[in-house]
């Protein structure tokens, strides 16, 4: 397995661009699978997660050609026949939202055979609503040896569906299967992600009949069929996050270049808080900090968006390792989510967790020593510690961070962190 190495100590100053949104190209990308037109994803990130769907979609029959545009790196879906409805584990185990191509298959072929997720590291994270939302729309399903096959042979018919709480993969999972269905259907406590509303205009751009953007209730009229369409995947607000946490951490200046400092105004509003200067542009940020000047503690709860998203509590507990004070981190969207508390008490953290609340007493300083990533964020969390550590911090398994960060060594590297990936004898997935 390859390890990342960081030398601590240095400031951060420079330009970072930020990447298309890895949890939205994921969706648009099965998108694909409901037109026999070609669909042109542009601002599209390179990452493990995009690949394995990538290799998924291609069981399917679906063409995928990834190249460079004129406005970046682009992939060119195109399906103009299914040849196959089956998800076997070995590919959908390697990531979660691939369980997603349920829907569009079954919309488009009226069959699907798919195999379960399985488990993962932060939490429990069910398929029932997924799977409620599907049989409302006339799905007939059964669970059979780890694996999910649904038939619509007369088509997937329109429903009234109110989830029992807020879920991005179902509602997301909801609308791609709703599209193609026959008459209306309404989706109340939908959630509210940017990432959803991305999907929704690409399947707009493509055809689709949605109204209720950004809103918790999504009504979308069926169509007999969609076009192919281009889209820009919307900015990674979770990556452009990270980096603005590292900038803060570390001290010194940022620019981070084609994003939308809308998307993450809940971390930003914590972040001035603590003592972070945080400029808005006209297409992203800029951090700055005096590392002499010593942040102060914040405290912070995780909540469904436009609230302070969960994807980002590993990294400002980072943050707050080193701040003046006691800082209170609540997390209400996973259980097991601060598996990298005890990681970050290896490099000198002061950190104690009790069921969902985690208090960090900052400290003056922590110390290089060797962590594990557990999971895609708690890995650059350990990184951005890892910047201000003294001597060398080096972090294991590092595939985890692949899945979500595209060319984080460049990236952080370019604005004069000391940090290298040392490649492993093999990869472990």
């Amino acid at each position: 397995m390859d390890s990342i190495v960081i030398r601590g100590g240095n400031r951060l100053n420079g330009q970072i661009q930020v990447s298309g949104a890895k949890n939205s190209a994921i969706k648009l990308m099965a998108a694909s699978i409901l037109t026999d037109q070609p669909l042109l994803l542009t601002n599209m990130p390179r990452l493990a997660d995009t690949r394995f769907l990538g290799q998924l979609l291609q069981q399917f029959g679906v063409e995928v050609t990834e190249r460079d545009g004129a406005d970046g790196q682009e992939t060119l879906f195109h399906a103009p026949t299914l040849t196959s409805t089956f998800a076997p584990y070995d590919l959908v185990r390697q990531m979660r939202a691939s369980f997603n191509v349920l829907g569009p298959l079954l919309a488009r072929s009226g069959e699907a055979k798919v195999s379960l997720p399985g488990g993962c590291t932060i939490g429990a994270r069910p398929v029932d609503l997924h799977l409620m939302a599907l049989t409302a729309m006339g799905a007939e399903i059964e669970l059979e040896e780890g694996y999910v096959s649904a038939h619509a042979p007369k088509g997937l018919q329109g429903a009234e569906i109110e989830f029992p709480f807020v879920s991005v993969g179902a509602t997301e999972h909801a609308l791609l299967a709703a599209v193609l269905a026959k008459g209306t259907t309404v989706l109340k406590r939908a959630a509210r992600e940017p990432e959803i509303g991305d999907l929704a205009r690409c399947l707009i751009a493509m055809g689709a009949r949605i109204e209720g953007l950004d809103t918790d209730v999504l009504t979308i009229t069926g169509v007999s069929s969609l076009s192919g369409a281009t889209w820009s995947v919307i900015p990674d607000r979770i990556e452009m996050g990270s980096y603005a946490l590292a900038a803060a951490m570390a001290g010194g200046e940022v620019r981070l270049t084609k994003g939308r400092a809308d998307l993450i105004t809940a971390l930003t509003d914590k972040m001035i808080e603590a003592g972070v200067e945080v400029e808005t542009t006209a297409d992203g940020v800029v951090v700055r900090r005096d590392p002499a000047q010593r942040l102060k503690a914040v405290n912070v709860t995780t909540e469904i968006y436009p609230g302070f998203a969960t994807d980002l509590q590993a990294q400002f507990m980072a943050l707050m390792t080193t701040a003046e004070g006691e800082s209170v981190i609540h997390e209400n969207i996973f259980e097991n989510r601060f598996m990298h508390a005890p990681e970050l008490a290896r490099l000198g953290a002061d950190i104690s967790v009790h069921a969902g609340e985690a208090r960090v007493r900052g400290v003056e300083t922590l110390h290089g020593a060797p962590v594990m990533a557990t999971d895609l964020r708690a890995s650059i969390s350990l990184v951005m510690a890892g910047l201000v550590a003294e001597g060398e911090t080096t972090v294991g398994r590092v595939y985890h961070l692949d899945r979500g960060f595209e060319r984080m060594e460049e990236k952080l590297g370019a604005c004069g962190a000391d940090v290298r990936r040392v490649k492993g004898e093999a990869n472990e997935h």
